[in-house]
């Protein structure tokens, strides 16, 4: 029996979309326009079949290939970026690539941090120079394109914020995975995916074999402090099997999750210093309320929004604003940083503390995680001993 391509609802873009050819094509967010759309489309079979000189098609090669060879968590960084890439220009021929394509694709999300525009030129040049090594293409178009530089991360979790951020977090799951990575420095992703498997209690450490570290070059070890090993050892009596840090409804933590939830201690640091008046954040929902969007799709069908809905999403609108402006971003990369900080200024060796940090070029330390830069007054002491007769 022949299978069909149905359209589907995006909500998280608000947007109808088919699948043909395993390529996602964009129908609008109007329900009947979407379907009348579609129709046009199975009327034509002639545009269902895609081109291999098109670039949508050596998106779907790279993406195979990723898939086959790559963390499902790469996998979906490429693909995202890609499928966005391919709904912009969707006849462009892989011989008709040019730079411009890529520098006006990024240019258009005008909200995108540098960060942001940086994974996206990274996502195409890879693609191409995939394409130009397995000899789909015959010479790299997009070789001359530069890469934008990264934000930094510059926030710096001193031992007093730390104990602040702590007192804040109300879930204990959160402040397991918390302390952990305080106590650590691991990656998040190493927090978030070690599972009973990995540890080893007898020598206080994880160990993660080389097909799950990062790199695949070398097993990752990551040894714990008392703290890290007493609730790793909670953990694993409580989730024998699959991944140690998970929420409160036992699902495992995503990074996303651990964001909102970093952000949510974050209003309520701002709340508890005081730093804007109750009276100030009333005013301004009141402000926002007549500036929302009165409606929302739902189950693709449009409906409005009740007065209850308007007001908290101001509310979470404006407490979120003002967090922004006020609060640091606190993230677990937020502290790995910090631990490699404190590590250093606690007198460990350069090399050593990379080490322990899961670094194949020591380097990167010095270039990206230590932060001894904001630490006036430990390097004042350095440079004093260091000329100390």
């Amino acid at each position: 029996m022949p299978h069909f391509p149905k359209p589907f609802f995006k909500k998280a873009r608000r947007q109808w979309y088919v699948e043909i050819n395993r390529r996602q094509i964009a129908l609008g967010p109007d329900r009947d326009e979407a379907f009348r759309r579609y129709h046009e489309l199975m009327r034509q079979p002639q545009t269902r079949t895609v081109n291999p000189t098109h670039f949508s098609a050596i998106a779907d090669l790279f993406l195979d290939w990723v898939k086959q060879n790559r963390a499902p968590d790469t996998f979906e960084w490429y693909r995202y970026r890609l499928e966005r890439f391919c709904d912009r220009y969707p006849d462009l021929r892989a011989t008709e690539l040019r730079p411009f394509h890529v520098q006006q694709w990024v240019d258009s999300y005008t909200s995108l941090s540098r960060t942001s525009k940086r994974n996206y030129v990274r996502t195409m040049k890879r693609c191409c120079k995939w394409a130009t090594q397995q000899g789909y293409l015959d010479a790299d178009p997009l070789t001359h394109l530069e890469v934008p530089g990264a934000d930094r991360r510059e926030t710096n979790v001193s031992v007093e914020e730390y104990h602040q951020l702590l007192s804040l977090i109300r879930d204990q799951n959160f402040r397991d995975l918390v302390i952990v990575t305080w106590e650590t420095g691991c990656r998040p992703q190493e927090s978030l995916r070690v599972e009973a498997r990995h540890v080893d209690l007898t020598h206080q450490r994880w160990v993660f074999p080389k097909a799950e570290s990062k790199g695949k070059r070398q097993p990752r070890i990551v040894y714990l402090s008392e703290a890290a090993v007493e609730i790793t050892r909670r953990r694993i009596a409580q989730y024998p099997s699959g991944p140690l840090f998970r929420n409160r409804a036992g699902r495992p933590w995503s990074p996303d999750a651990v964001n909102c939830h970093f952000d949510r201690v974050r209003v309520r640091l701002m709340q508890d210093n005081g730093l804007v008046s109750p009276e100030t954040i009333e005013a301004d929902v009141e402000a926002l309320i007549p500036q929302l969007k009165s409606t929302r799709i739902v189950g693709g069908e449009c409906v409005d929004k009740t007065e209850r809905e308007l007001r908290q999403e101001a509310r979470r609108k404006v407490l979120g604003q003002h967090t922004k402006l006020l609060i640091p971003r606190y993230s677990l990369y937020a502290l790995r940083h910090a631990w490699a900080t404190r590590a250093l200024q606690s007198g460990i060796d350069g090399l050593t503390v990379a080490i322990l940090m899961g670094h194949s070029d020591p380097s990167t330390l010095a270039r990206v995680y230590q932060h001894l830069a904001h630490q006036p007054e430990h390097l004042l002491k350095q440079a004093r001993k260091a000329t100390a007769g």
